[in-house]
């Protein structure tokens, strides 16, 4: 007779058997749910940080300069890849570069682009458009030659470098490149090249003076050195 009524209350617990197999499934669908729900959280997360990117209003440039495949030899075979080295920058004295590695072009590009907008540096500008001084870069077996150029100049540069200037918004450069022709190494020098860039404004606060005494030194008049001191804006 307890049996019996067991089996039609649906179980000793006291739950009709329907509603004691709907718990179980909601208890499934509750494990289920956790897993879903860190996805779900993961995309919130990626979706903020565009969301931040969009609210900031920056606007990156994106050069891809090189793509490799690669392959790794593995038991059974070789397995192949692609190398990705792509440079960014707002248009604006700011860029960087980076480099990645994935089984399909498109996801090796952007984590090459995720890397390269983590590292961007930014870089003084003479009125927007070049360079303050000439540099020198060396890395590896490249050795790269940066020189300011007067308005009207443009790019003169190939290869992996003038995509740099393009991203960083240089509109008058000229550029040499001796050694190495491995883009790798040519970024690298170029970079390390623009890293020692300075403004009139940073020595002169470093110094203690002012923007019109050091341009005044290179034998300027002191009206000419005021009025090129109020133009430096970086």
């Amino acid at each position: 007779m307890a049996d019996e009524l067991n089996n039609a209350e649906g179980g000793t617990d006291g739950f009709p058997q329907g509603e004691q197999r709907q718990g179980r499934v909601g208890r499934g669908r509750g494990r289920g749910g956790n897993d879903r729900g860190g996805e779900r959280g993961g995309r919130g997360r990626r979706d903020d940080r565009n969301k931040r990117d969009e609210e900031q209003g920056e606007e990156l440039i994106e050069k891809l300069v090189h793509i490799n495949r690669v392959s790794k030899t593995v038991k059974g075979g070789k397995r192949f890849g692609f190398a990705a080295l792509v440079v960014v920058g707002d248009g604006q004295g700011r860029a960087g570069f980076g480099h990645g590695k994935a089984r399909e072009v498109p996801e090796a590009i952007s984590k090459a682009t995720a890397a390269a907008k983590k590292k961007m540096i930014r870089v003084p500008l003479k009125e927007g458009r070049t360079l303050h001084h000439d540099g020198k870069g060396h890395f590896g077996a490249g050795k790269v030659t940066l020189r300011s150029a007067p308005q009207g100049t443009g790019i003169i540069a190939g290869g992996p470098m003038r995509a740099v200037f393009e991203s960083l918004g240089v509109a008058d450069v000229v550029t040499k490149s001796n050694g190495t022709s491995n883009p790798y190494n040519m970024i690298r020098a170029t970079f390390e090249a623009l890293g020692e860039q300075t403004s009139p404004k940073s020595v002169a606060a470093r110094r203690g003076k002012k923007v019109a005494d050091l341009l005044g030194r290179g034998g300027a008049s002191a009206a000419v050195a005021e009025v090129e001191a109020a133009a430096i804006t970086e």
